[in-house]
């Protein structure tokens, strides 16, 4: 079975789609999909689909919604009615007071991704920036739109939805520090200044966006985006700019050759300059 949830929900098996038109047993897909592999207890599910007060009747609701769930997976099936039924429950199956999906996890999206972006900080541990680049750029090519963007999310997967989003985030930041660590600048522009008006409170994506502009001298225009900043941050949180993100201000303010400050603010962005080749 193919799973998507790095954007709108989808679900395929032998090419057909097994996706519930229903609220709660797409929910119920999405968070067994999320879990591939993993047996999940029928409380959990309870919980995630109704909240901490389900009605009486919200276990046998649930066996209902996974009774629906593998009638439409035997429908892909081109076999018997008796042999469609016995794979359908081999795909989805009762173990243990809980259900497991047995999706293969390389199928699914949102672990493809996982997968990848651990690869990519992997290779930068390892001095390895090019297999990193490659990484970074593949994981984040699963997306396709906000995580489980069309699901009504319980507790579960709303907590997933943020981990996603900020796996994402953190990936994102990754690949662009690749890029300015190897002196490409002009490649990034555009995608941060994007990215700075949709999270106009983002200080990594902004300090991102001041170095490549003082890099292709718009020392200007790299300290006023530093202001902007600096005024959303006041205006909404309450809050100044932080001391490392100041510290760059400052740099850049100065002249200075190499505004490194930031990006060797964190352990991530020190292995990666240690691992840029001479002359970059």
């Amino acid at each position: 079975m193919e799973v998507r949830v790095l954007g709108p929900f989808a679900a395929e098996l032998n090419g057909v789609s097994v996706v519930p038109t229903a609220g709660k047993p797409r929910q119920l897909l999405a968070l067994l999909a999320l879990h591939s592999g993993q047996i999940l207890p029928v409380p959990t599910l309870v919980e995630e689909l109704w909240g901490m007060s389900p009605p009486r009747t919200a276990v046998t609701t649930l066996h209902t919604y996974v009774m629906q769930l593998r009638r439409m997976l035997m429908a892909t099936m081109a076999t018997g009615s008796t042999e469609a039924a016995r794979r359908a429950k081999d795909v989805l199956t009762t173990q243990h007071g809980g259900y497991l999906l047995a999706a293969d996890p390389e199928l699914v999206d949102a672990h493809g991704f996982d997968r990848l972006s651990a690869a990519g900080r992997r290779a930068v541990t390892d001095g390895d920036l090019v297999t990193a680049g490659r990484c970074f750029s593949e994981a984040l090519a699963f997306w396709r739109g906000q995580a489980l963007v069309d699901i009504r999310c319980g507790m579960l997967l709303e907590a997933e939805q943020v981990r996603l989003e900020e796996a994402r985030i953190t990936t994102l930041e990754g690949r662009i520090d690749l890029e300015l660590a190897l002196g490409r600048p002009e490649e990034v522009l555009s995608e941060l200044s994007v990215l700075v008006t949709r999270m106009p409170l983002h200080e990594g994506f902004c300090a991102q966006r001041m170095v490549a502009l003082y890099r292709t001298g718009r020392q200007t225009v790299a300290l006023d985006a530093f202001h902007r900043l600096r005024r959303n941050l006041v205006a909404e949180l309450g809050i100044e700019p932080s001391v490392r993100l100041q510290s760059l201000y400052r740099s850049l303010l100065e002249g200075d050759p190499e505004p490194d400050s930031w990006m060797a603010g964190s352990r991530r962005r020190q292995q990666i300059f240690a691992a840029v080749p001479q002359g970059h």
